[in-house]
């Protein structure tokens, strides 16, 4: 692992709202599936640290529907979509 990589991907970093904005926003420039893989591990994060009301903010104010076709409402998991919170 480069030393780029390995201080982006510390254990012990919280994932701020901030920083899914600004990841989640290089992501959405490009568009793309490999680029919708990276923004589900994104959202993932904040389902992880935050809850299904973050990740559904995030996907309407990066309108990332129209994007990459995330609804609100589904829940990410391990970089998976696993569809609507039950």
């Amino acid at each position: 692992m480069d030393a780029l990589a390995s201080k982006l991907l510390q254990p012990t970093d919280f994932m701020t709202l901030d920083r899914a904005r600004q990841l989640l926003k290089v992501q959405a420039d490009f568009g793309g599936f490999y680029n919708a893989n990276s923004a589900k591990l994104i959202l993932s994060e904040v389902q992880r640290e935050y809850d299904q009301a973050a990740v559904d903010g995030l996907i309407q104010e990066m309108h990332l529907e129209a994007i990459f076709g995330f609804e609100r409402g589904t829940r990410f998991e391990g970089g998976l979509a696993l569809g609507e919170q039950i």
